[in-house]
């Protein structure tokens, strides 16, 4: 039923954002003006306050039309969906100031609509996360289904059938394929889903089944054949979505780039490439850290005098690091170790059992409290609260040899904690792999995984056995 009723979902979705808008409403009213929680002097009448609510409404619809909050989102990830809902009701929320501002309006209360914008956040993002699950629910039930044919029972289209096979709550599923070579799959093939017939079938078997989508899994060769299967895709009105053969050496979201008016793969897309990602962040940055450097002071003092009373040295200590572009920088520390030479410190691995660590520089790295100064490398720019962790240049250049996509990681600020370090992946673990985790990051960045990986680091800090 769902399936038939496309438009669904979408009158779902506008009905219930309103009807949240107004229970926003009702709730900081009365958290405001009725519960005695706080105080008040002035309050406009009800009916004026629902008069905003309206145009905050109405705002918040046009905006989530423009920025297709309502479209489709079954492929995508509920950190993608909720980002989108944060964009659209501080948008709104600006409108509606825009709309006070105009209209001299002074008397509504400012802790009403500080309230209010929280609430409604609240509200929307739990009801979309529980309906995103139940629906997602019934998908694997076989409820909500989209109908895909492959074409190519190659490598590319069995592997597409497989992955596809670990995600049933996407609620796809694969009708058949087509195929110029094969007629029907070998024994180690992949299941009862028949091949249909030949690519130039493609048109009668589109007309005779139900398909949502046509995934093109065809090697490189046959490119010549990609016109006629869009064309026909398109006479009959189903999408068209193609695996290049070399995805393999691909990002995981690879974007395109328009270059003297020719379509071009960008092999490595980064957000935070983009002005307002860096700016969202950078800001992010300096804020968490010249709170963390306040809150931490009292702190850092009485860690600074048990260093200095229980080894002889520098309570600070600095070390050169690759940072931003490849570009060296000094990054502070809390002094953990015996005063020792530079070569030995910048070129020698620290171990479990390292008789170079102090008693007390132990029990700091133990806790990563010897990484609390490092927030000052935040504030200078060298750094960013949450990115790859910075390696020293020795290191740098024995890795990029021996590990693959390893430089990568300095295409954006290194941080303080990261998706790898907030994964256990410290210490005595392995490089390659928190590569991985770098790579993923970096090409999946959003404001909502750094508020992840700063809430994980502070939940596996004072449990991490890796940390020495």
């Amino acid at each position: 039923m769902i399936r038939k009723n496309g438009k669904f979902l979408t009158q779902a979705y506008i009905v219930s954002d309103t009807l949240l808008v107004c229970s926003s409403l009702l709730l900081a009213w009365w958290t405001k003006f009725r519960s005695g929680w706080l105080e008040y002097n002035v309050a406009l009448a009800f009916g004026e306050y629902f008069i905003w609510t309206l145009v905050y409404a109405i705002a918040a619809v046009s905006i989530a039309f423009m920025v297709q909050l309502y479209s489709p989102k079954r492929k995508k990830s509920f950190s993608f969906e909720a980002m989108k809902v944060i964009q659209v009701h501080f948008l709104s929320f600006l409108v509606l100031l825009a709309f006070l501002f105009v209209t001299k309006e002074i008397h509504i209360s400012r802790q009403f609509l500080a309230i209010f914008l929280g609430l409604n956040l609240t509200l929307i993002i739990s009801y979309r996360y529980i309906l995103k699950n139940i629906v997602q629910y019934f998908r694997q039930k076989g409820y909500n289904k989209q109908f895909v044919l492959i074409l190519g029972a190659g490598h590319l289209g069995k592997r597409f059938y497989h992955n596809l096979h670990l995600h049933p709550d996407l609620g796809f599923e694969v009708v058949g394929f087509l195929d110029d070579y094969q007629s029907r799959h070998e024994v180690s093939g992949i299941g009862h889903k028949p091949i249909l017939g030949k690519i130039d079938d493609l048109e009668d078997v589109l007309n005779h089944y139900i398909i949502d989508e046509v995934i093109v899994a065809l090697p490189l060769y046959a490119h010549e054949k990609y016109g006629e299967i869009i064309e026909c895709c398109e006479k009959v009105g189903v999408k068209t979505l193609i695996i290049p053969d070399f995805f393999d050496v691909l990002p995981a979201r690879p974007q395109f780039d328009d270059f003297a008016g020719m379509p071009l793969i960008n092999v490595r897309e980064i957000p935070l490439e983009e002005l307002g990602n860096r700016m969202l962040k950078r800001g992010f940055d300096l804020c968490f850290s010249i709170l963390a450097i306040i809150v931490t002071m009292p702190l850092c003092v009485a860690i600074a005098v048990i260093i200095k009373l229980t080894s002889k040295g520098p309570v600070i200590f600095q070390q050169e690091r690759v940072g931003l572009n490849r570009r060296n920088f000094m990054m502070y520390k809390f002094r953990t170790m015996k005063v020792q030479d530079k070569e030995s410190s910048d070129t020698n691995w620290t171990t479990m059992n390292d008789t170079r660590k102090t008693r007390f520089g132990s029990f700091l790295r133990k806790t990563s409290l010897d990484e609390l100064p490092q927030f000052y490398n935040v504030l200078l720019g060298h750094m960013s609260v949450v990115g790859p962790r910075p390696e020293r240049p020795h290191f740098v250049k024995q890795f990029k040899e021996e590990i693959p996509k390893y430089m990568i990681k300095h295409h954006i600020r290194p941080g303080i904690t990261g998706w790898a370090q907030s994964n256990g992946l410290r210490g005595d673990t392995s490089i390659e792999k928190r590569i991985q985790y770098d790579l993923f990051y970096i090409e999946n960045w959003s404001f909502l995984l750094d508020i992840k990986i700063i809430m994980l680091t502070f939940w596996i800090a004072w449990r991490n056995r890796n940390a020495y």
